[in-house]
C-alpha cells in the first residue's frame, strides 16, 4: 500500500505535471492539485495519521515529503533566486496544500477557490 502511495504521489503525479508542460509556476501548482487530488488526498492524510505511531511509516513519509518539496524547490528556483525566499514559499505552498483541508473558516465574500487563487498568485509572483 505504501509504496503505491509513493510512486503515485510523486513519481506518477511529477511524470504527469512535467508532461503537461507550462512554465515552473504552472508545474508548481498542478504538482500539488494532483498529489492532493480527491483520490490521493485521503490515502494521504490516512498515512500521516499512521506516520505518527509507526517509525518506518514516519520515514517513508518523511522521504516522500522531501521529495516533493524539493520539487517545490527547483520550480521555484528558476523565478526566485533567493533561496531563502525560495525555502519560504516551498513550505508555505506545501502547507497550504495539505492544510487548505483542514481548515473550515469562512472567507467573506470570497468563496474557498477565490482565495486559493489569491495565495497562488501571492506565493508564485
Amino acid at each position: 500500500m505504501l509504496d503505491t502511495w509513493e510512486r503515485r504521489s510523486t513519481d506518477e503525479a511529477l511524470a504527469r505535471v512535467q508532461s503537461e508542460g507550462g512554465d515552473a509556476r504552472e508545474k508548481v501548482w498542478r504538482a500539488g492539485m494532483f498529489t492532493f487530488s480527491k483520490q490521493l488526498l485521503p490515502i494521504d492524510l490516512a498515512v500521516r495519521d499512521w506516520a505518527r505511531r509507526d517509525k518506518s511509516v514516519a520515514k517513508r513519509l518523511r522521504r516522500v515529503d522531501n521529495r516533493r518539496i524539493e520539487y517545490l524547490r527547483s520550480m521555484i528556483g528558476t523565478f526566485c533566486p533567493d533561496p531563502e525566499e525560495v525555502e519560504a514559499r516551498s513550505m508555505l505552498l506545501f502547507s497550504l496544500a495539505i492544510g487548505n483541508h483542514f481548515v473550515a473558516a469562512g472567507h467573506g465574500p470570497l468563496n474557498r477557490k477565490q482565495v486559493l487563487e489569491l495565495a497562488k498568485a501571492q506565493l508564485l509572483k
